[in-house]
């Protein structure tokens, strides 16, 4: 990659590189993640917008100096840099402590420490795995009694402590979290962290000596980060990427923490939650909303190092039996008789049990289908069967593809997650005839089917859809239809209330809908978000108490009330669809309902599979392998490699997945 020496003194333009540092910092994070959003936000407030490069680590520190950009980003203070580089003022960075095995009782006086020193000094005689570049090295290296163990990857550090070969891992807590989640999800709840932790860590920005203006930057973000710092969006973006723990108050009232998806029915759900703190002044909410990726690696996190930080989380059917199998969720039981389990879909009474015992009660539920406009057909003199083809949807996405009038043919889920594009992908897969394993869980990957399914949604997307549509998810998507600039957009049912809301959509009155594509079976989908509260909560009746005010027909009739029945949450109960308000404001009802009765969380394939799930895979691996092969997809939207390479890479390491998991041997 070439690049040419800065001008940002005149452009505007800070250009910094950085690295791959999952979940501070990435290519495949929302908005390339935490970090990427404070740097951005800060010189924003300048006058500057941000550009970054992302290199491997080792290689951007290397070639930093000969590219004369500004500088590298996130940096700790015991990072290598040298005298060339100006550091910026700190921003809060990880979390560095003790990750042990929860069996293993650490006898050492922790918690009554202070300073890091005398933390050190409780580790002597202990086997402590490192990685051999980290900052705190030099520091460690002061105690020579500590038995330390350099390791070149996190992971090594990991699997050493799992296997008994060492007493700690000294790691990040979500960097460990992360890893876990993704390549080691037989480890959650295996693992546990010491508290507290040993260090709270700080990021910087080496601003480089060499671009001539690194005084100039550096003053910048520090006002722009000092005013962040003043106005609460420091605190507001950390809650957005899930870095801030549960509450801190303490006061006679019961804090529930809920971590919910940022998605348009939870916020109506925010915006009525006074009447619930009136009703009950004992307690107070506090709201975690993130985007749909964020949240699932953050509760993920929370399990995966025993923080008990939620009391209500935001989970859905892929979650509810596998975390209920493990004993992370509490049976709702409790719940009182007038809640009616009952008038739940039976679909869904199925898919969030667990030996037929309700673990998480259904907010909204949804299937697939697909949305087109009206008012774009009729002007193109074509019409939308009542259950199109794979081939119908690619005709008419060309016929309606008009870039010029910020019109595209199709809009479909781009972003890398395993509940983004490999859920669309997987839907797909299943139509054209295929699937993610066979009976000896051997991965399919690079079956034929594999192949057609993701060469169409690849020809789809790039031939027709908006320009970076690898950034785009449900929500993108979502604003984009509403906006008017989709022809057409295959996704889940629960968008129709926004889509048909006027107080929300420009097409309002122009949309159109149709089953979900067919091919040798139609693309299918099953997904409920619900509310569970996991098992290390300390509030758990108060818990039960909001997810039955939230998930109750009195709720849904509260919607209805302040913000319409268009905008009530969907899919849940009977008594919803057999209200005439409902269905004479919302003409998709009956399509929904049926859609929802017709489905299950049994796998949607041509043919036998040793699992369930419809555009997932109901095992604990799935998070990890799915996000894999969504980043290989993704990869395939940027143009860096192609579909078969897609294919065999996915193939390769979902195999080494499965063998590290003991489903293969």
């Amino acid at each position: 990659m070439l690049f040419i020496p800065s001008t940002s003194a005149q452009s505007k333009t800070v250009h910094l590189v950085t690295g791959e540092r999952e979940p501070y910092i990435g290519q495949n994070l929302p908005n390339n993640g935490y970090v990427s959003d404070i740097v951005s936000e800060a010189f924003r407030r300048e006058g500057y917008t941000t550009e970054l490069v992302f290199y491997p680590w080792a290689r951007a520190k290397a070639l930093l100096p000969k590219l004369k950009l500004d500088g590298i980003v996130p940096v700790y203070p015991g990072d290598r840099i040298d005298k060339e580089f100006i550091m910026s003022a700190p921003f809060p960075g990880g979390s560095v402590g003790l990750l042990k095995r929860k069996e293993d009782h650490f006898p050492y006086a922790i918690y009554t420490v202070h300073s890091l020193m005398e933390k050190l000094q409780t580790l002597a005689n202990l086997r402590v795995a490192l990685v051999r570049d980290s900052g705190l090295l030099p520091l460690i290296n002061l105690f020579p009694d500590i038995k330390l163990i350099k390791v070149d990857r996190d992971l090594q550090s990991l699997d050493m402590l799992y296997a008994g070969r060492v007493n700690f891992a000294l790691i990040d807590k979500y960097t460990a979290a992360k890893l876990m989640i993704d390549k080691r999800p037989h480890y959650i709840g295996r693992l546990e962290f010491v508290r507290p932790e040993l260090s709270e860590e700080k990021f910087h920005i080496a601003f480089s000596k060499f671009s001539g203006i690194s005084d100039t930057l550096s003053t910048a973000f520090n006002r722009g980060l000092n005013g962040m710092q003043k106005d609460g969006t420091l605190h507001n973006i950390r809650v957005r990427h899930g870095l801030l723990p549960g509450s801190t108050v303490h006061d006679d009232s019961v804090h529930l923490t809920i971590g919910t998806v940022n998605n348009p029915d939870m916020r109506i759900m925010r915006s009525l939650s006074d009447e619930f703190e009136q009703q009950h002044p004992g307690i107070k909410l506090e709201w975690q909303e993130m985007e749909e990726y964020v949240l699932r690696h953050r509760l993920l996190s929370d399990l995966a190092l025993s923080e008990a930080h939620f009391d209500v989380m935001t989970i859905g059917n892929y979650e509810v039996p596998i975390w209920a199998e493990k004993h992370w969720l509490t049976p709702l039981d409790t719940l009182p008789d007038d809640y009616q389990p009952e008038d739940i879909l039976p679909a869904l009474r199925e898919a969030l049990s667990y030996r037929n015992k309700l673990y998480a009660a259904p907010f909204y539920a949804e299937s697939i289908m697909t949305y087109y406009r009206k008012d774009l057909f009729k002007l193109a003199g074509i019409h939308m069967p009542s259950q199109p083809t794979f081939a119908d949807i690619q005709k008419f996405s060309q016929q309606l593809h008009s870039p010029e009038n910020s019109t595209y043919g199709i809009c479909l889920r781009g972003k890398a997650d395993w509940g983004q594009n490999t859920s669309i992908v997987t839907s797909f897969v299943n139509a054209f005839g295929g699937q993610w394993f066979n009976q000896k869980w051997e991965p399919q990957l690079t079956t034929p089917e594999w192949e057609t399914a993701l060469n169409y949604y690849v020809t789809l997307i790039s031939q027709y859809g908006p320009p970076d549509s690898v950034q785009n998810g449900y929500l993108e998507n979502l604003n984009l239809f509403a906006q008017g600039h989709c022809a057409i957009w295959v996704d889940v049912t629960v968008a129709a209330g926004q889509l048909y809301n006027p107080d929300f959509s420009s097409v309002a009155d122009k949309v159109g809908f149709a089953a979900a594509p067919k091919n040798i079976r139609p693309a299918n989908w099953l997904w409920s978000w619900a509310l569970a509260i996991p098992k290390s909560s300390v509030n758990k009746d108060a818990a039960m108490t909001f997810i039955h005010w939230a998930t109750s027909r009195e709720y849904i009739q509260r919607v209805a009330k302040n913000s319409g029945w268009i905008s009530v949450p969907p899919g849940t109960r009977l008594s919803t669809y057999s209200t005439a308000e409902y269905q004479q404001k919302a003409p998709f009802a009956p399509f929904v309902l049926n859609a929802l009765k017709n489905v299950s969380i049994k796998a949607q394939t041509q043919t036998q599979v040793p699992y369930v799930g419809v555009q997932y895979v109901g095992i604990p691996e799935f998070v990890g392998i799915g996000s894999l092969v969504g980043e290989n997809i993704a990869e395939v939207l940027r143009g860096n490699i192609s579909v078969n390479e897609a294919l065999k890479q996915s193939q390769a390491q979902v195999s080494k997945q499965m063998r590290d998991s003991g489903y293969l041997k």
